[in-house]
């Protein structure tokens, strides 16, 4: 066996190369972000390029056989070590990461990193013009890929599974129909009866608000929610998103509709969860691949979090609802907390994923993961999937888009990744988030009252010390034991939206 004196400098010697590997994914990080928000259109053939590049030299560079006898001579320091341990854990991630980045090729990651931007700029002229035609063939070379991918991992039970496991670990098609069937069971009931009700007014959010007024108000509010402007900021784009370069480098982006206040404002708060996590993750784990969430699920529990079960609270607005009305004295001066409390938590039968209920957005996933799957599993056609999507919208929400903007154009997700292993972290998040949630209460049951006074840093630095200080250290599974006591369950989310929901619709 080696000893330790041999072992400690191979240990340094990861991290160095993990370090620039991280670098080599930071910078291809930053030039996707330049294209989401700045660069200008004519830059997008040279920019699929430079992305394909990093992509395939980080590729390349991890999984090069010396990085995978490294983390073989290794394995005597890893076994010695607690689990716990940062660097235990980085050993085991690394190796987990490496055994599934080994089985794909790098010209294959410089393939699709290419495709995936040029399929980006041909989604993004195709959704304002309602022009599926154009990105179609975009999206059938993207099917190709994906089934591409997932077929480097022959033994897998169903071809989405790989996929979903780069997402979240551990994830199965299997189990994730099962969940999903339960969770549509116990949600119909309650959305039935509610959509059955004459909905509350909203009118109050469908006034003209000016766009810069908008973003101070919504900078004002994610200060003083925890986020970090010293360490992150905030732009406008097509689809929003979080992305970050480092610990001390991560910013969101929003999109602003002035004659839809709640757009602007919501997209903020739930990009900024998914910021908070990575600005609060521990900086001695920086540069290696332990400084990330854990997975696509967790990272969505903490923006479903904070902007639902926090951000749509009657006590969160209690707070900041005369601040708002100070910015929008003619639209809301004379709007009742109470009107739009109700307004924010409008059930409704919906188009658009991003702007649904907290009741009914689970349905937009689910329509959204079946149809994946079933092109995945060559069921479906790419030229037959705007057809599939209204039918599904028409026997699932008993609504039809009435173009493809509203339809299956609507998320950017297949048009700048993979089909498959993508939608399901949402869900999942929305389960997470009020079992995460639950647990801080019952630790800090000040929480609640302190939401209502406008203070947020209970609750920040539970779910720091909770979640975000340990990064990817853990699997999804292990953390939600290790935080709640409990493998992932449904009825967290089932007792929340029942409390909150039969008491706005009286039912």
């Amino acid at each position: 066996m080696q000893t330790t004196e041999k072992i400690e400098p191979k240990l340094v010697k990861l991290k160095t190369c993990l370090t620039q590997i991280n670098d080599l994914e930071a910078a291809a990080s930053l030039l996707y972000w330049d294209q989401a928000t700045y660069m200008p259109p004519g830059g997008a053939t040279a920019r699929g390029r430079q992305l394909a590049t990093l992509q395939e030299v980080s590729h390349s560079k991890f999984t090069d056989p010396a990085m995978g006898r490294l983390l073989e001579d290794l394995t005597p320091l890893e076994t010695t070590l607690p689990y716990k341990s940062d660097e235990a854990s980085l050993i085991r991630v690394t190796r987990r990461k490496y055994d599934k980045a080994v089985r794909v090729p790098a010209e294959f990651m410089a393939r699709l990193s290419r495709h995936r931007t040029e399929s980006y700029e041909a989604w993004a002229k195709a959704r304002p013009t309602n022009n599926f035609a154009l990105v179609r063939p975009y999206l059938e070379k993207t099917l190709d890929l994906s089934q591409e991918l997932a077929s480097f991992f022959p033994n897998s039970d169903h071809i989405a599974d790989p996929l979903i496991d780069f997402a979240d670990y551990g994830m199965k098609v299997s189990f994730l129909r099962s969940l999903f069937d339960n969770l549509r069971q116990q949600l119909m009931p309650i959305v039935e009866a509610i959509v059955e009700q004459s909905p509350p007014e909203d009118s109050c959010l469908r006034q003209y608000y000016p766009e810069t007024k908008q973003l101070d108000f919504t900078l004002k509010v994610m200060r003083q929610l925890g986020y970090d402007f010293q360490r992150g900021r905030q732009d406008k784009t097509h689809h929003p998103f979080m992305i970050n370069f480092s610990t001390d480098d991560v910013r969101i982006t929003t999109r602003v509709y002035e004659n839809r206040l709640d757009q602007a404002l919501f997209s903020s708060i739930h990009e900024m969860g998914h910021g908070l996590y990575e600005q609060g993750i521990n900086p001695k784990l920086e540069g290696t691949p332990l400084a990330c969430g854990t997975s696509s699920g967790i990272h969505e529990s903490q923006s479903r979090l904070w902007e639902n079960i926090v951000g749509r609270s009657r006590g969160f607005w209690k707070y900041f609802y005369p601040q708002l009305q100070t910015f929008f004295p003619n639209q809301l001066g004379n709007v009742s907390l109470d009107t739009f409390y109700q307004a924010i938590n409008k059930v409704e039968r919906s188009l658009i994923r991003t702007d649904a209920d907290e009741l009914t957005y689970n349905l937009h996933v689910m329509i959204r993961f079946d149809l994946e799957l079933q092109m995945l599993e060559g069921k479906l056609a790419v030229r037959d999937l705007p057809d599939a999507w209204n039918e599904r919208y028409r026997s699932d929400l008993g609504i039809v888009p009435t173009n493809d903007t509203e339809g299956v154009l609507q998320d950017v997700h297949w048009y700048t990744n993979q089909i498959g292993g993508m939608f399901q972290c949402y869900t999942l998040g929305n389960l997470m988030s009020a079992q995460f949630f639950e647990a801080a209460l019952w630790e800090r049951p000040e929480i609640s009252t302190q939401i209502e006074q406008g203070e947020f840093t209970t609750l920040h630095n539970w779910l720091k010390d909770s979640i975000y200080q340990h990064g990817g250290k853990y699997t999804a599974a292990e953390l939600m034991k290790n935080v709640t006591g409990s493998v992932l369950r449904i009825e967290p989310f089932i007792r929340y939206i029942h409390r909150k929901y039969e008491q706005l619709y009286s039912l």
